[in-house]
């Protein structure tokens, strides 16, 4: 699972020299952790068939899914 939650890559560029990023990374950082309720919420709704399909243990799922926001 964590694969699909690995698109934080794009909020990491920061210029040092720049002042005004700091809003940037800030949305970015809200963003990603509204991503992860979305898709750990989606996670817990699969079925055993789709997990099995997707190739996710129901162990994996609930580790992923008792994970707080922010991690």
């Amino acid at each position: 699972m964590e694969r699909a939650l690995s698109s934080d890559l794009m909020f990491q560029q920061e210029n040092p020299a720049s002042g005004g990023m700091m809003p940037l990374r800030v949305l970015g950082t809200l963003l990603l952790w509204q991503r992860r309720i979305s898709s750990r919420r989606e996670l817990a709704r699969l079925d055993e068939r789709l997990l099995a399909d997707a190739g996710i243990s129901t162990y994996d799922r609930s580790v992923e899914i008792s994970k707080p926001f922010w991690r």
